[in-house]
């Protein structure tokens, strides 16, 4: 939290700076506003190790790795890619030597929201955000014998793993619009924010071929081919804090066109990854504020 409470001082001290000589700010716009906001996000990678496949997770490596109906396909695909020799002689003799620690990747954001000004400058708004994250890493299969592996010094078998999560995020903040000269205009939010996460996908590659760990078996032992049980979300609920900074070109009569930058401290509902992280973006939001008649 101390990085959040810096930055809010920081704003605040910008905000204080923002007043004419004689300690009035410049007015705006003030009414009804609605806006589209697109930009790009990076999220947390703690988070991300939800999706690493490791023992202790909900969707796990060796759930899959040492199933009677993966394993033998696993073990049999290894072989025919040259990557095992005889010496490993069934599925049970291969292990993870190391798990991945796992990232997002860089992703793109877009929104709507609406937004009420005041003579005095401030205001309030709430926008809705969707994004679709992707989280990736490596990790390294090897054998319990000590020996078979024909790959990295015969110790290993790098190996790709993957999740795929969709998140909205709902904000509400209140603000504080100052215009400078001309129309040029600088924004401080402060506010709330819950997420929804549903989590997608989680698979892992070994040689040419991809499997889902995903666990739609509810914790038992995995079937080729659809679960036994109905898949239900891995995600949930979130909520956090957040603040945004934006400078704009004011319109007259029509909007603004602003960039920004969010820092998000929240929590993600990820079951056994739900600790506060931090997300961060920058975008770009086009306003139109000409709506008199409501």
């Amino acid at each position: 939290m101390k990085r959040f409470f810096t930055v809010l001082a920081t704003l605040l001290a910008m905000n204080a700076a923002l007043a004419d000589d004689d300690g009035v700010p410049r007015r705006g716009p003030s009414g009804l506003s609605v806006y589209a906001n697109a930009g790009v996000i990076w999220a947390d990678g703690v988070n991300a190790n939800f999706y690493s496949g490791r023992p202790e997770n909900v969707n796990t490596i060796d759930r899959v790795l040492y199933s009677n109906s993966y394993g033998t396909q696993i073990w049999n695909e290894l072989k025919s890619a040259g990557l095992i020799d005889g010496t490993i002689a069934n599925y049970n003799q291969l292990n993870v030597e190391e798990y991945a620690n796992m990232y997002y990747r860089t992703s793109f954001q877009y929104g709507l929201g609406i937004r009420y000004d005041y003579e005095s400058g401030f205001g309030w708004l709430l926008r809705f955000d969707l994004l679709r994250l992707r989280a990736n890493g490596v990790f390294n299969l090897g054998s319990t014998t000590g020996t078979g592996i024909l790959t990295n010094n015969r110790r290993y078998i790098p190996c790709d793993i993957m999740g795929l999560e969709d998140r909205i995020h709902i904000d509400l903040a209140i603000t504080r619009t100052v215009y400078l000269g001309g129309n040029i205009c600088l924004e401080l939010d402060l506010g709330a924010t819950l997420n929804n996460t549903k989590v997608r996908e989680n698979k892992m590659k070994i040689a040419s071929s991809t499997y889902s760990i995903l666990d739609v078996w509810n914790g038992n032992t995995p079937d080729v081919g659809v679960g036994s049980y109905e898949y239900v979300n891995q995600g949930g609920i979130g909520w956090g804090v957040f603040m945004s900074g934006l400078v704009g070109y004011g319109i007259r009569g029509i909007g603004a066109i602003k960039a920004g930058y969010t820092c998000y401290h929240s929590r993600t509902n990820l079951i056994g990854y739900d600790s506060m992280g931090w997300q961060h973006s920058i975008f770009v939001r086009f306003e139109i504020n000409n709506f008199s008649f409501l």
